[in-house]
């Protein structure tokens, strides 16, 4: 099947206002799992351009707060209660970093980080995989106890043994894969629920 950018999603996200694309994938994951929830203080990992951030919002309300970070500048959002940052995730002191930012831990982590992709499979599996296991260690650093940590991960064996050393730290760990996501793509979201600290 050949790669369509302006497929339903992205109409759809125009008319409604979104960004992108990618954030019905938010919408439905999280009508799901319940991650955000409000007056929750989220972090959005790879936050640009912004769509993740716009359902988060909405999620945790005006009594939550929701910062964003990635690399690239993001175009600010009109919603009081959405801070974003250019922050280099892959930096060693990034959690630390979050962490004073978010001024303490947080409720919920966010990542719907992925690599630039160079077209030779295992380079590109190898990179999503560095960056998921980045987030999940700024989760680690940075969430409450209780807290949720929703991310963006390929399939592949690799991920498996990530998976199963998450499920130690976290109550439940759930894959899902979304509507919006394209037919022919082995990208998976994964929920996992209750951190014990």
């Amino acid at each position: 099947m050949s790669y369509r950018p302006q497929d339903g999603f992205f109409r759809k996200a125009k008319r409604e206002g979104y960004r992108s694309r990618a954030a019905y994938k938010l919408l439905e994951i999280n009508q799901r799992f319940r991650v955000i929830r409000p007056g929750y203080t989220v972090v959005d990992l790879g936050a640009a351009p912004g769509g993740w951030l716009q359902v988060a919002a909405e999620a945790a309300g005006l009594r939550g707060r929701v910062l964003g970070f990635d690399l690239q500048p993001v175009q600010p959002l009109s919603r009081p209660q959405v801070k974003t940052f250019e922050l280099d995730i892959l930096a060693q002191d990034a959690a630390e970093r979050i962490g004073a930012l978010a001024g303490g831990t947080v409720d919920c982590v966010l990542s719907d980080m992925a690599p630039r992709l160079s077209g030779i499979r295992d380079a590109d599996r190898r990179n999503a995989l560095e960056l998921t296991r980045k987030a999940f260690d700024i989760a680690r650093t940075v969430l409450k106890p209780r807290g949720s940590f929703l991310f963006k991960t390929f399939t592949g064996a690799d991920v498996e043994a990530l998976l199963k050393e998450m499920s130690d730290g976290f109550r439940t760990v759930q894959r899902v894969r979304s509507a919006a996501t394209r037919k022919g793509s082995s990208e998976i979201y994964v929920a996992a629920k209750g951190f014990r600290g």
